[in-house]
């Protein structure tokens, strides 16, 4: 049986001077993450991509498992700038943007960021993004973004009864399925433009960019960590990542990613 995406076609005429440049596919793995960490082990290049048709121990933060049946895209990619192990969650907001914008500029979807790590579409989860790095001291010696995208993918024949209202794939909202090279080549080509502004730029106009897609800013949100929970009103998100969160008794909180998840409740 022919795989869901052929790499050689993603890599014709790829505009990009890094990434995806070097591409590793294999029809199923654990982890695209784990496998990206072994490859940069070995001194693979940045850009260098790992990506699977299916993945059996896919995970997302908070180590959730990841569902990543065949139709989706699965990948992850080396990066090896030049920060501070805080300052690596940058990355994240350029991944959701990179995909958010391809989503909306391919298929005229109204693709949304959520705080941290998401893309929402029709207010479901439709992307997420799990960031992992080597570091030494002060010194990041690689990252790895990993991207789990659900595609061509029936939700209800795949995925579990407890997630039907909480995700969605492309193929579901449109009614049809799209070719995955055609978006797999534009995303990476978004996603390179964009690490160009972050090094060049700095983060401020990658965050400005990510704010206008996200709409849950100005709305109720439950921001929760094990037991500890916060209430109250998504205000900005700062210039080190962090949600800007008035209380109920107006009291301001700077909440940083972390082990933390967040719950919109209304706007």
């Amino acid at each position: 049986m022919a795989p869901t995406i052929k790499v050689d076609k993603v890599q014709e005429n790829l505009k990009t001077k890094l990434f995806g440049k070097y591409m590793f596919f294999s029809r199923e793995v654990g982890s695209t993450n784990d496998w990206a960490k072994e490859l940069a082990e070995l001194d693979a290049p940045e850009g260098t991509v790992a990506i699977a048709e299916t993945q059996t121990a896919g995970r997302g933060r908070l180590g959730r498992k990841w569902h990543s049946p065949k139709g989706g895209l699965w990948f992850s990619i080396i990066l090896k700038p030049n920060l501070k192990p805080t300052e690596t969650v940058k990355l994240v907001f350029l991944a959701s943007l990179a995909v958010a914008e391809t989503i909306r500029e391919l298929y005229s979807l109204k693709a949304e960021t959520k705080w941290p790590n998401d893309v929402i579409v029709d207010g479901r989860k439709v992307c997420g993004i799990l960031l992992e790095m080597k570091t030494v001291g002060e010194r990041v010696i690689y990252a790895v973004i990993g991207v789990g995208i659900n595609v061509n993918i029936d939700i209800e024949k795949e995925f579990p009864r407890e997630l039907w209202e909480k995700a969605t794939s492309l193929e579901v909202v449109l009614g049809k399925k799209i070719v995955l090279e055609t978006f797999f080549k534009a995303l990476l080509e978004k996603m390179e433009s964009l690490y160009q502004v972050f090094l060049e730029g700095g983060f401020s106009p990658v965050l400005a960019k990510w704010k206008a897609y996200a709409s849950f800013l100005g709305c109720e949100v439950e921001v929760s960590s094990g037991d500890e929970k916060f209430e109250g009103v998504a205000l900005d998100v700062n210039g080190g990542g962090a949600l800007v969160l008035k209380l109920k008794d107006d009291t301001v909180k700077h909440v940083f990613a972390g082990d933390l998840s967040l719950k919109i409740k209304g706007c």
